[in-house]
């Protein structure tokens, strides 16, 4: 009997799979669940409809990423910060004070969680941040910080 899966199950398939499974176990267990609905023409374009706009939903948010990776490439971010002895910092510059600093100075919406910081910034001058954008594309931006 062929299925088309409506959720994950395991050892079987994912969301949107066409699989065969036996008679008993799609009648039985997967169409009562809700896991599955039967294989006919009516579904299987519609599983094709949502396919093609999933994937097209992904290649619009690639594009809008890479315009936003575009903007963001070498940029210098400046933080400032109050200072102490020797140039060491009042605590330090965190993932949301360069995420607020990109949306200010660069009109970028960036998430706190997708600024990665190697060690936290606690000195001033010039330090390298990687921004994730997408899963696909990781910029790298300069985090210049200054006296207040």
């Amino acid at each position: 009997m062929k299925v088309i899966l409506q959720v994950d199950v395991k050892k079987i398939g994912n969301k949107g799979d066409v699989v065969e499974v036996a008679e008993g176990y799609g009648r039985n267990y997967l169409l009562p669940r809700g896991l599955a609905v039967e294989a006919n023409p009516g579904n299987l374009r519609q599983v094709a409809e949502v396919k093609k706009a999933e994937s097209s939903k992904v290649d619009r948010e690639l594009k809008e990423a890479e315009k936003i990776g575009s903007t963001l490439q070498d940029k210098i971010v400046n933080v400032s910060a109050k200072v102490g002895e020797g140039g060491r910092l009042f605590g330090s510059i965190t993932t949301q004070d360069i995420a607020e600093q990109l949306r200010r100075q660069l009109s970028v919406e960036i998430d706190k969680r997708k600024i990665d910081v190697k060690e936290p910034i606690k000195t001033l001058g010039s330090h390298p941040v990687t921004v994730k954008v997408h899963p696909k594309i990781h910029v790298s931006v300069t985090v210049e910080v200054t006296p207040e």
